[in-house]
């Protein structure tokens, strides 16, 4: 029933980033994400790298440079072709070896307990390890209806409202500590150091089911962008060293 009006709103969405092109311009979190992990791992000592959550959409590929271990709770046949080694368990349990560099894009939001999982990684990491992640932000307007919508009504959203991405979304979000402030305040108290934050203020795409909250939404992150609100972007990069 709404999948015409859908697919004629997502049309016209992307007419409109067409004709403005620099409003929805808000950065490219994997690029800036490749960037800073090929910067660790040319230094010789970070060959060990663990990325979670990434299944059969890893961020790197398996390379001669260092050893890529995969963890997520799901397993599919082509993670053993994707990682050297694949870890089937929640990032919240005690994680077996120890690693250089430990990543993630898009999972701490579906994490319950992230002071928890946070925790895990830092007995993980070898002293002078890096975590790289990005998570999308707890107070973006679509965080916002996620987390008031829970996790059975969220899948039923994004099948009905972004049908094209059901097949990769719709994971239960609870975007625990999932702000830059918690998640720097969570980090410094387990120990890391040389804390850094990312803000990207692009996440419109997930309105493209309806123009009218699309274009809002849009000029509401142009707003946080130009006026520098970090807490309020859309997600972010967390870049920290254990000590």
């Amino acid at each position: 029933m709404l999948k015409k009006p859908v697919s004629l709103n997502v049309k016209s969405t992307r007419s409109f980033d067409r004709q403005f092109p620099r409003l929805v311009q808000g950065g490219n979190y994997r690029d800036e994400m490749l960037s800073f992990i090929d910067s660790f791992i040319s230094q010789k000592e970070f060959s060990h790298v663990l990325e979670v959550g990434g299944i059969d959409r890893p961020l790197l590929k398996r390379s001669e440079r260092i050893e890529y271990d995969g963890l997520d709770i799901e397993y599919k046949d082509r993670c053993r072709d994707l990682y050297d080694h694949f870890i089937v368990q929640s990032i919240e349990e005690a994680i077996p070896g120890t690693y250089d560099l430990i990543l993630s894009i898009a999972l701490l939001e579906h994490v319950s307990d992230n002071t928890l999982s946070i925790g895990q990684m830092h007995k993980a990491l070898r002293t002078g390890g890096r975590i790289v992640h990005y998570t999308p932000s707890k107070y973006h307007p679509y965080s916002l209806i996620l987390r008031l919508a829970g996790p059975k009504i969220q899948k039923r959203l994004i099948r009905i409202l972004r049908p094209w991405a059901a097949q990769v979304t719709g994971y239960p979000a609870f975007f625990d500590k999932c702000s830059p402030r918690e998640m720097k305040k969570i980090l410094s108290a387990l120990g890391f150091r040389e804390i850094r934050v990312i803000p990207f203020f692009r996440a419109n795409d997930y309105f493209r089911f309806f123009v009218p909250a699309y274009i809002l939404v849009t000029l509401w992150e142009n707003i946080c962008r130009k006026l520098k609100w970090e807490q309020l972007c859309s997600g972010f990069i967390i870049i920290a060293r254990k000590q």
